[in-house]
Parts: C-alpha cells; sequence; structure tokens
C-alpha cells in the first residue's frame, strides 16, 4: 500500500542526539519527510499516538510499547561511565541524609525510571517524587533533590551552587558493571509493515549521519559553542564520551534496566529488544 503522506520522522531536540540527527536530512535517499524536533516525552507520546512513523524515543518508552515497535539497528544514545547529561542534584549527599522528596524533569521517562531503580534497590531509599519543570532553583525550593537532563542539566552542571551532584551514567555503570542506553529509534511496527523500504531509507540516512558526524565532530562543537556555550574542549569530551551504536555492551544493560524496572512495578510485562529486519540484508 505505502505512504499515502510524508514519512513523519522525530528527533530528540537535545545535544547529546546530534550526531544522530544533525543534516541527516539532506541525505540523498531518503523518502519525502517531516522532521520533528522535540524533547523525548513529546516524541513518546508522538510515536505512540501514531504521529510519527520513526522516532527517537526514551528507552523506557519502548519498554512501554514494545510489541507496536521495532528497534532500528546500531542507533541509540547511551554511555558506559558517565553520560554528563544526566544528574541528580542533592542539597546533602545520600550518605549523610536520605532524600525524602525528589522533584523530576517532565523531559524523559528513561532518567526518571532510571533514578527509582537507583534510589530503592542501590540506596535502600525510596522517597516521594514530583515532577516539575526544568528548572534547578524551582525545583529544589520543596525538594531535597532536583533530576535534570539533557542541556539544562549540562548547564547545571556549570554552576556553582554548592550542590551534591550523582551522575546516574556513572553510578549504574559503577553499580552494574553495565553500559547504559537512555534513548533507542523506532519505527513502528505498523509503518514498517506498510512501507519497509522507506523505513530502510531512513535507518540508512540516521546511520550515514552517525558515521559523519562522530568523525567530524568539528561542526558540532562549533555549534554547542554557539547555542550552549562552554567551550571545544567541554564538548570535545561530552560527544566522545556517549555512545551512539548499540552494541551488546548497551543492550545488556538495558535489559537488565528493564529486568528491574518490571521488579518494582515500573513496568508491567517483560520486555525483549525487537530489531527492524534491513531489507538488503536477506
Amino acid at each position: 500500500m505505502g505512504f499515502s503522506r510524508p514519512i513523519a520522522i522525530g528527533s530528540i531536540d537535545y545535544a547529546n542526539a546530534w550526531p544522530i540527527f544533525y543534516q541527516f536530512d539532506r541525505h540523498a535517499d531518503l523518502p519525502p519527510n517531516e522532521v520533528h524536533s522535540r524533547v523525548p516525552a513529546e516524541l513518546n507520546r508522538m510515536l505512540s499516538a501514531g504521529e510519527l512513523d520513526v522516532s527517537a524515543i526514551s528507552s523506557f518508552s519502548y519498554g512501554q510499547h514494545c510489541g507496536q515497535y521495532l528497534l532500528l539497528p546500531e542507533l541509540s544514545v547511551g554511555s558506559v561511565g558517565n553520560v554528563n547529561s544526566i544528574f541528580l542534584f542533592l542539597k546533602e549527599p545520600v550518605s549523610r541524609k536520605r532524600p525524602e522528596r525528589i522533584a523530576v524533569t517532565t523531559t524523559s521517562a528513561t532518567s526518571v525510571n532510571l533514578l527509582k531503580i537507583i534510589m530503592y534497590m542501590y540506596y535502600d531509599c525510596n522517597p516521594e517524587y514530583v515532577m516539575a519543570e526544568p528548572s534547578l532553583d524551582h525545583m529544589l525550593q520543596d525538594a531535597d533533590g532536583a533530576l535534570l537532563i539533557g542541556d539544562t542539566a549540562i548547564h547545571a552542571s556549570w554552576g556553582d551552587h554548592g550542590l551534591h551532584a550523582i551522575d546516574l551514567g556513572g553510578l549504574w555503570n559503577a553499580w552494574t558493571g553495565h553500559g547504559m542506553t537512555y534513548a533507542v529509534v523506532a519505527a513502528r511496527r505498523d509503518s514498517a509493515e506498510r512501507e519497509p523500504r522507506a523505513i530502510e531509507a531512513v535507518h540508512q540516512a540516521l546511520l550515514d549521519s552517525r558515521r559523519r558526524n562522530c568523525n567530524h565532530l568539528s561542526p558540532l562543537i562549533e555549534k554547542a559553542c554557539k547555542e550552549l556555550g562552554g567551550n571545544a574542549s567541554y564538548w570535545q569530551h561530552y560527544f566522545t564520551s556517549l555512545q551512539y551504536g548499540f552494541d551488546e555492551r548497551l543492550q545488556s544493560g538495558l535489559a537488565l534496566y528493564f529486568k528491574y524496572a518490571k521488579q518494582l512495578g515500573l513496568i508491567e510485562h517483560d520486555v525483549q529488544l525487537a530489531f527492524f529486519e534491513v531489507q538488503s540484508a536477506k
């Protein structure tokens, strides 16, 4: 049957996803398309609602809707160690005082549930979680801690605010020995069944974009310095610290994350990683 409209693609509106999405839509073989750049929570909603055909989404959202989605191979945003853009800011270290109330970002599901897993299973702590817009000062008015992600977290990590900061990616790796995958790229199964060649073309464009950008970081570094601040050495370290493929280290860490999420009742079912089958490989 094919598409009767341009294919709808969602891209994450954070610097941590630039190496996958920066200028990917200039790829010569892309089908007619519309690109929607949003925060992860909005992309999660849009893909689930059928407003997008392919999108970067929170890993947790994939777990919630895994029966409806197929993962695009070799694409994710993850880390094996510090992620440098997912921070829990605390007024006092956990070793001194267990937080009773934590304000959490409204912009991503993966990080919020990663925090809940770490708090309960690693720190033996079960604080109250309250949703809040991503503003550190506002979040800490009535809470012991605040979870920020993405560009807002990066800016907060540069501040001289006297808070204790925990990099959740680094802590997860130190605790479990695994990497952590924060976002994946998924296609709706119905879109993939209706027009597999179009989905494959998007997949190839994203892979080519990832390879090009990771091999030539200078444009991204310049863009980050101009739009977000900081210096070139910071952004060089930031982009090279993140993982943009989806190898066994990241897949095994994500499987463990989903296992713990089910144990804690954060997700209702077992989650299997199901991948889009690349047509040219047949």
